[in-house]
């Protein structure tokens, strides 16, 4: 009997920490309602972002996205790597992970696996946007000009701190030389 109850606590545990796992967006945050797919096409320029290695030592940092014949969404993130002073490009593809209407995305760069993409703030004319990943490691300032009001700066960085992540880690990028 003890032993039934030792695997049936292991199996309850293990299902727990899955299920964190695979949760898609951080504790606390909430996609956006009323998301007009169209309108939020085109080009973003990355504004801050926390530290990740996929784009560890890259500036000037865009990310184009511009509809598929299939329906999904094709994602160009661009950005110049300081340390190896070169351009790099990562061609993606992006599809509705959510509720018809929610800004919820699921992105892959690489094959069958795919991060999630949460809009968690966005004006009414789709001019800045706060997007989170599936955790607190994951955050995107964006903006379609290379620079943000600092009235809307401020209004997601407390958006951000309020759901727990640490914004003094924000990479504030540069876009020069474009």
């Amino acid at each position: 009997m003890k032993k039934n109850n030792v695997i049936a606590s292991a199996l309850l545990t293990g299902l727990a920490l899955l299920t964190k796992s695979c949760a898609t967006i951080p504790q606390g945050a909430t996609v956006i309602q009323s998301f007009d797919q169209s309108k939020y096409l085109g080009t973003w320029y990355e504004i801050a972002r926390l530290d990740h290695r996929f784009e560890r030592n890259l500036q000037n940092v865009t990310a184009n996205y511009t509809l598929n014949e299939n329906g999904t969404i094709k994602v160009t993130n661009r950005g110049y790597k300081t340390d190896t002073q070169e351009w790099k490009q990562a061609i993606g593809k992006a599809k509705p992970a959510g509720k018809q209407g929610e800004g919820k995305l699921k992105v892959s760069f690489f094959g069958p696996f795919y991060g999630a993409y949460n809009i968690i703030a966005l004006d009414n004319e789709y001019k800045y946007a706060l997007v989170a990943g599936n955790n607190l490691d994951y955050l995107w300032i964006l903006s379609r000009e290379k620079t943000i009001p600092e009235d809307v700066k401020q209004q997601y960085l407390e958006i951000a701190k309020g759901i727990g992540y640490d914004i003094s880690a924000l990479i504030w990028v540069t876009h020069e030389n474009q």
